[in-house]
């Protein structure tokens, strides 16, 4: 420790409170340089404190609600490109339908089979469809598989077998030894029941796991829209129910006139179902146009907040800039006095 002259000693310790100051002041000035904001808004705005305080607040959920907002978005486009290739699929199987009427080529009927076939497994896939770890036509049942496989093996397809219980029962409850004995009108009965327990108890018991309840989503403060669908909806029970009869049905040994029936009522039936799935992908589209006309006011309300709170909280970065560079200088010179200052003695001088 160096001792000090009591001569100098109040300029020494004028100069070092001096070098203090300019030091803190300077570290300030340095991070509000960086921020663009007061480093102690505080003690600044004083009072006004509490409004900054709360359009923080404000911009935060609306930064917030934008990024739920992008999820959405994806979650709406996802489902919209799942319901465009049952849409396709559903298409192609009503074209194979119609082009079969009239004929009785078991060859023709069996590639038609296949053509279907391929069909139901496309629509499976699309209703299995899962975005970020959630299936999307799950309803609120997320977590869980929404469709099961009509063609699954390992375990044995409740659906399928729903279908061949169905059918056996029916054919026993006809006296039918062989399919070629069904009859038109038995045909039509066994398909309107079939039809009946598809949208009522069948489809929920062996066919869909999803809840009726769509995923709703928050894109403002008073706004929530339909995220997705389910596959409860009628448009595919529809599409499941024409496509079963073609698979199983159409190339089964029947009379023409029986066969007449079960492609009129699939044809039909696809007919709803195309109807059905595109009338839900409308309903997406009208979310879609909500979230995106939500995202430009959230736009504009972030511009207006973010406006405000560097009206209120903002410096000067120029200013600030220049300040640290006097700052400086005044530091360099005070370390330059304070030196000279602790070398002066009256030693020197005698």
């Amino acid at each position: 420790m160096k001792a000090s002259f009591v001569s100098n000693m109040s300029l020494q310790n004028a100069m070092r409170l001096t070098v203090a100051s300019a030091q803190k002041e300077m570290v300030q000035l340095q991070e509000e340089t960086v921020t663009g904001r007061h480093s102690d808004v505080g003690a600044v705005l004083g009072a006004k404190t509490t409004r900054t305080l709360n359009l923080h607040r404000d911009l935060q959920r609306m930064e917030s609600l934008k990024s739920t907002n992008a999820l959405t978005t994806q979650r709406l486009a996802a489902s919209q490109e799942a319901l465009g290739q049952m849409s396709t699929a559903a298409n192609d199987a009503l074209e194979v339908l119609i082009a079969l009427s009239g004929i009785t080529s078991q060859n023709q009927l069996d590639l038609a089979k296949e053509n279907i076939g391929n069909a139901l497994s496309t629509f499976t896939a699309a209703a299995n469809t899962s975005f970020s770890g959630e299936y999307l036509f799950a309803g609120i049942n997320t977590d869980v598989v929404p469709l099961n496989d009509y063609f699954q093996e390992t375990p044995p397809s409740t659906p399928k077998a729903a279908f061949d219980t169905a059918f056996a029962n029916f054919m026993t409850a006809n006296g039918y030894s062989s399919s070629e004995e069904i009859t038109p009108a038995a045909m039509e009965t066994f398909i309107g029941d079939l039809e009946t327990s598809f949208l009522v108890t069948d489809w929920e018991t062996n066919w869909s796991t999803a809840s009726d309840e769509n995923m709703q989503s928050r894109i403002s403060a008073a706004e929530t829209v339909q995220s997705s669908t389910n596959t409860n909806a009628e448009g595919m029970r529809y599409m499941a129910l024409g496509l079963v009869l073609g698979q199983e049905l159409l190339a089964l040994g029947i009379p023409e006139a029986t066969r007449k029936i079960v492609s009129d009522k699939a044809i039909d039936y696809m007919g709803r179902a195309i109807s059905g799935i595109d009338g839900e992908r409308s309903k997406l589209g009208i979310s879609e146009s909500r979230v995106s006309q939500a995202n430009i006011s959230l736009d504009a309300q972030i511009t207006i907040l973010t406006t405000s709170i560097k009206d209120m909280e903002g410096i000067d970065t120029y200013e600030a800039a220049t300040r640290v560079t006097t700052l400086e200088s005044q530091l360099s010179l005070a370390y330059t006095l304070t030196s000279r200052i602790q070398n002066l003695s009256l030693l020197n001088y005698l």
